[in-house]
């Protein structure tokens, strides 16, 4: 009679770790770079614009993202240098810097979100174009650029949130290095002196042995 056990096998067990800490690696890296890449592409985009009344005519005013606020580039930045860093890293420095990417991506969705109804940036245009300090800008209306830059801030959230919970599954640039066992190499013999060829004399004489053979 045979007897079940529910115990899994060790094996069974490291296949499946192994088959996780693949799967969450590619999209962390998936996300974390397309979420860097989605935020800096937005802030360079217009996010507001409206008109200001300049020598009794309206002038056009717009706005990129940068100049509503310089947060979710700065941060999509930091965000492309924790998601490398995790991997030079181990133990509690990667806990660390996956803490540092998934903050980076949530301040980059507030940041963006902030923003999106922001219209000091283009106030302050008014104030320029119009040379009144306390002019203000008129028709203001924002695009949907902001929340493509929240998006991005998203993406990386998650990749920092996938680097917390399965980095210590994730290798380390510095592992094949680590795995060997410390001890020298041994070194190869040396090829036997022909006394019939004097370059072999020579070779021998140079590491200080007798070419002789005595």
């Amino acid at each position: 009679m045979e007897y079940v056990t529910a115990v899994p096998h060790p094996r069974s067990e490291a296949a499946a770790h192994s088959g996780s800490g693949r799967r969450s690696l590619a999209v962390a890296l998936l996300f974390g770079a397309l979420g860097a890449a989605v935020a800096l592409l937005s802030s360079r985009q217009r996010w507001a614009e409206g008109t200001a009344t300049v020598a009794g005519g309206a002038f056009p005013l717009t706005v990129k993202g940068s100049d509503v606020t310089g947060v979710p580039a700065a941060l999509a930045i930091v965000g492309l240098a924790a998601l490398v860093a995790v991997f030079a890293v181990r133990r509690a420095g990667r806990f660390l810097v996956s803490g540092l990417l998934a903050l980076s991506g949530a301040g980059i969705a507030a940041a963006a979100l902030a923003g999106a109804s922001d219209g000091s940036a283009l106030d302050e245009k008014a104030a320029e174009a119009s040379g009144d300090t306390s002019a203000t800008v008129a028709a203001l209306s924002h695009t949907g650029w902001p929340y493509v830059a929240a998006a991005g801030g998203v993406l990386i959230l998650v990749a920092g949130l996938l680097a917390l919970r399965y980095g210590r599954l994730w290798p380390a640039m510095s592992g094949r290095y680590e795995r060997g066992t410390g001890a020298e190499r041994p070194r190869r013999a040396p090829k036997p002196v022909d006394p019939d060829r004097p370059e072999d004399i020579w070779k021998a004489l140079d590491r200080g042995e007798d070419p002789t053979g005595a």
